[in-house]
């Protein structure tokens, strides 16, 4: 298990779900966890001072530029500078939408929260990991990218963008001890899927899988855990598809 002590992880989307799943990993390892979240992540942070870690929770919407650097300033004045960062929030098309009745306010809204809140976010908190000489930066892609599914042309474009920031930046970061690698998931099975998947979408994307299991949260954990640690020093701008073999070639 990592030692993460005396580190401050932020994750962004840390409310529910997958990013829940990552900062009490986070914690669980040592790392102070900032959650920035548009939602109330009050149960997060209570289930990681359960547990005995330490948590602080910021709102804020992530594609707004003022508001992320109202939440790093929160985030530093609390804890001071951060070497971890989770790229996590994002959303899926809710409802599904077919390109050719996609508005602009679609495709704008999609990269907007997918892309351009990395931009920002990383954007906040990468100067001081260069000072330091030391960072982890994880986006969250999808495998959305190699597995095209119909009605979802813009959260497919967010997502490949998603790769090519990772390996930009991890170019471009890489002289200053910063590694930058994404992580694509298959669908996962989280309260925010759930409003618009069934369990048969669930159990038939499974079914496309290697390994025919539902992914959950805590399938990706073991993952960003080995990419934000000391072991991982020289992976970086990789993509790791963390999906049963949903994506069998790169």
């Amino acid at each position: 298990m990592p030692d993460l002590t005396g580190k401050t992880a932020v994750v962004t989307g840390g409310a529910r779900g997958i990013g829940r799943a990552y900062a009490e990993r986070l914690a669980t390892d040592g790392a102070k966890v900032a959650i920035i979240d548009l939602g109330d992540a009050s149960e997060t942070v209570a289930a990681i001072e359960a547990a005995g870690g330490t948590a602080l929770a910021v709102r804020a919407d992530i594609s707004s530029p003022d508001e992320v650097a109202r939440a790093a300033a929160e985030v530093e004045g609390a804890y001071g500078a951060v070497q971890i960062l989770i790229n996590n929030a994002g959303i899926h098309p809710d409802p599904p939408v077919p390109f050719l009745e996609m508005t602009f306010e679609q495709w704008r809204r999609m990269q907007s929260i997918n892309i351009d809140s990395m931009f920002l976010v990383t954007r906040a908190f990468a100067p001081k990991m260069a000072e330091t000489g030391w960072g982890r930066i994880v986006n969250l892609s999808s495998a959305s990218v190699w597995v095209a599914v119909p009605n979802g042309s813009h959260y497919g474009a967010s997502k490949a963008a998603v790769v090519g920031l990772t390996r930009g930046l991890a170019t471009e970061l890489g002289d200053f001890g910063i590694t930058v690698n994404a992580i694509a998931p298959s669908m996962v099975r989280t309260d925010g899927l759930l409003n618009f998947a069934t369990e048969d979408q669930f159990d038939g994307v499974a079914l496309t899988q290697s390994v025919k299991k539902k992914m959950l949260p805590e399938h990706l954990v073991g993952a960003m855990a080995f990419l934000v640690s000391e072991e991982a020093e020289l992976m970086t701008a990789q993509v790791l598809h963390v999906d049963g073999g949903s994506v069998r070639v790169g």
